[in-house]
């Protein structure tokens, strides 16, 4: 998902102040509306709207998404939450849920609006949200007070985006789950990026050894506490007693869904900004190798069990 809030300065200052009589507003500040977004449509409220070059901006929240996704878009992007529009959302949502299923995992090209890397946080966000109820904060950083400007940026390749859409698409709307064990298992797949810096850099280094035992351990303590879907949780209950490492368990699938949990996660580690950006090409250099690898680490489809509700009593992510 290409975040436009960056922009959304230079469209302020660029707003006009004069809202002529002429040209009405179609949706108001604090509205619910349906957004257009890739190739579906999600709810969404109005939180500002503005008249530029005579045409109406709109600032809008996808509910129950960070608010880091927050952006400005046009009228055209934006329908009324009506009976009708919420059909016609549902049959879109269907049709794609269609489309998936009757291709592999990676056979669509990836879309340049794609929302793949935040349908992972939207999902674990939500489920925590009782309905009616406004979130106060988006994400763990900003309940302990980390500033969102301090997190290290980790851009994910858009082969790996579209890999984390098709990964929540199985899981939530097919009902399926990633067979267990996985082969390569997160301890395989680190162990061959070791061989494969050793080989490139002719020499074994103790900087990247260290970063991917940090990596394994973060992995195994979010995996249960952030990582899993709801429908997930049942099958780690049964797949990972207290001598087993999740790290030795799980795939790939799941280690990409820690690096959109690794800033949050880094922020409360005390590194000075010389080591974050290091650290930054480092992680970098990683999504690479499980991109060149994406046929071999990752599974096009999931064939395991349906998945399970899971106990109530379980902690929500």
């Amino acid at each position: 998902m290409v975040n436009s809030k960056d922009n959304s300065s230079t469209d302020s200052e660029n707003s006009s102040g004069d809202v002529p009589d002429s040209k009405p507003s179609l949706y108001f500040e604090g509205e619910k509306v349906l957004a257009y977004h890739g190739p579906r449509i999600y709810e969404a409220k109005v939180q500002k709207a503005e008249l530029r070059k005579n045409e109406w901006r709109y600032f809008v929240h996808y509910l129950g998404w960070n608010k880091n996704w927050d952006e400005w878009v046009g009228a055209d992007r934006l329908m009324k939450h009506t009976e009708d529009n919420v059909l016609k959302q549902q049959a879109l949502d269907k049709k794609q849920g269609m489309e998936k299923s009757s291709k592999s995992g990676r056979s669509a090209p990836a879309k340049p609006k794609s929302s793949a890397d935040v349908k992972l946080d939207k999902e674990e966000t939500k489920s925590n949200v009782p309905k009616g109820k406004k979130r106060k904060t988006d994400s763990g950083t900003e309940k302990g007070n980390v500033s969102v400007e301090k997190l290290v940026k980790i851009q994910i390749p858009s082969t790996l985006k579209k890999q984390l859409v098709d990964d929540w698409e199985f899981i939530m709307h097919q009902n399926k789950l990633v067979k267990l064990p996985r082969s390569p298992s997160v301890d395989d797949i680190l162990t061959k990026y070791l061989e494969y810096r050793s080989k490139k850099d002719g020499m074994m280094t103790d900087s990247v050894g260290e970063i991917l035992n940090g990596i394994r351990c973060y992995f195994d303590k979010a995996l249960p506490a952030l990582l899993l879907y709801k429908k997930e949780r049942q099958q780690y209950h049964e797949a990972v007693s207290d001598n087993v490492s999740p790290s030795s368990v799980y795939g790939a699938e799941h280690l990409l869904r820690l690096f959109v949990k690794l800033p949050e996660l880094i922020a409360y580690a005390k590194i000075d900004e010389e080591s974050l950006t290091k650290l930054q090409q480092k992680f970098l250099d990683f999504l690479k190798f499980l991109q060149k690898n994406q046929g071999t680490f990752f599974l096009s489809a999931y064939d395991g069990p349906k998945a399970s509700e899971g106990n109530a009593k379980d902690k929500e992510s």
